[in-house]
Parts: C-alpha cells; structure tokens; sequence
C-alpha cells in the first residue's frame, strides 16, 4: 500500500495513484525531493532551517539494541537518502557517530543537476558536534571525504585533540564558551559557513538539546509499526521544554505500514 495525505503546503505533491495504478510501487526520488523540499528562502537571505529526521516504533522506541537500522525499512532509506541528498550539511552527535558508523555522504547521481543548481556541492558536509573530541579521526569521516568533515565543539575543547581532528583534515569550528556546545551558536556558524539547509540525524540527546534550545525548525519522523518493549531511548532526550511546543503536519506519507510524517514549527 502507498498512499499520501496531503496537508496544505505549497511542497507537497498531489496524492497520484494512492490507491488507484500508483498502488504498490515505490515512491520516486523525485517525488520524495518534492514532498520535502527546504522552504524557499526570500531574496537576499540566508537564514538557516534546521531539520531533524528520526524514526520510532510505535511504543517511542528510537533503537534497537543501540541502533536504528533494526527498525527501519527500505522506504525509510529511500526518505533518509533523499533528505541528505538536499541538505548542505548532515549534524550528529558524536556518539551517534560512533554507534551508527557513520561514513562520508556521497554523491548521487540522481540529484547532482538539483545540487548544482541549488549551488551546492557534491555532497553535504557531515558535522560532528563533539565536547571531548574522543573521536577516531584516522576513519574515512575525516580522512576522505567528498567535502571536509566539520567538528563542531567548545572553546575549552582539549589542545591536543583539536590539533589532531585538523590533521586529519576536518574543520574545527567554535560553537560554545565551555566544553561544549551551544545549540544556537552551532546552528549560527553553520549558516555562517554558507550551510543554511540543515539537517540533524541525532541522536536522541542531541535533538533534546535542539529542540530546548528552540531552534529545530521542522521534524520528519517515520513511525515504525514495531513494538519493542525495554528501556530504549525516545528520539528526543535532555532538558525538558518548560512548555511542550506545538508543531504543525506538513505531510504524511504511508508505505508498507510505516508512516513518514513531516512537521513545522508554526510560522510568525
């Protein structure tokens, strides 16, 4: 089954052979670059937009056994590639990194004349926020990437680690006074190194911080029909909001049982 519930937004693509001849086939890439397409920025600016992309079961489960492929699916992927193939820059934490292996983005045929038009290189830069530094920076993250690998950390980050993460050839970039980092200053300096489509994978504690820090602009959250049970975390950890935040549906897609829903933090 492959259906698509349509919400008012100028993005979001008719609702073609929901049930009708386009019943059973995949979601094209095209259509899934339509359905979530960054908001377009007005003449002159360039302000950032931070997405965060996570996936649940439907007992708030966001792993298992420490990772989110298990719950994921291939339709989830196809969502995953495509958001990444539109950002400017990937945002994870450095634990994520570490569980999830994260390797370099790479480029993708498909929407290589999309980027390009967009002004956008090959891939998006991966950005790992990280107040230690305790990372493995002989890895292929950051010895060879299409596009250099940003550490974003704080002022008080060890010497000695900062001086090997630019060995190895990322960029460190200051985002916090402390140790470390400040969820607006490191959004800021994105925008400020020209990254304005943002995109976080988590973690869980990461999202936490960005959305208490109130700068998440948009959530895309696949709902996995899975139950798991346990003690596994939810997609969003740390502080609390002192006031939960109301986010609007942008869409919502459904493919094989699993739910691809997209929601905005309200305008004005």
């Amino acid at each position: 089954m492959r259906r698509l519930f349509p919400v008012t937004d100028e993005t979001t693509p008719s609702a073609s052979g929901g049930s009708g001849s386009g019943a059973g086939r995949e979601w094209s890439l095209a259509e899934l670059a339509a359905a979530y397409a960054y908001p377009d920025a007005g003449p002159g600016e360039a302000t950032p937009w931070l997405r965060g992309n996570m996936v649940s079961t439907l007992d708030g489960a966001a792993q298992h056994e420490g990772r989110s492929q298990p719950i994921s699916c291939a339709a989830d992927m196809r969502i995953f590639g495509t958001l990444r193939a539109l950002a400017d820059v990937v945002v994870a934490g450095a634990e994520t990194v570490r569980q999830e292996g994260y390797r370099p983005a790479r480029a993708r045929a498909e929407f290589a004349g999309a980027r390009a038009a967009a002004g956008q290189g090959p891939a998006p830069a991966i950005a790992v926020i990280s107040a230690s530094l305790e990372l493995d920076f002989g890895l292929p993250l950051f010895t060879s990437p299409l596009v250099p690998t940003l550490v974003l950390t704080g002022a008080a980050a060890p010497a000695d680690r900062v001086a090997e993460a630019e060995r190895s050839g990322a960029r460190v970039v200051v985002a916090g006074d402390g140790a470390g980092v400040d969820p607006a200053r490191a959004v800021a300096a994105l925008a400020g190194l020209g990254h304005t489509r943002l995109l976080t994978e988590g973690g869980p504690r990461l999202l936490g911080q960005f959305v208490a820090a109130g700068v998440l602009d948009e959530l895309c959250l696949t709902i996995s029909p899975m139950l798991t049970a346990g003690d596994a975390q939810r997609i969003a950890g740390g502080p609390a909001v002192a006031v939960p935040r109301r986010f609007e549906l942008a869409s919502l897609l459904e493919e094989d049982g699993f739910l691809f829903g997209r929601y905005r933090r309200p305008r004005g």
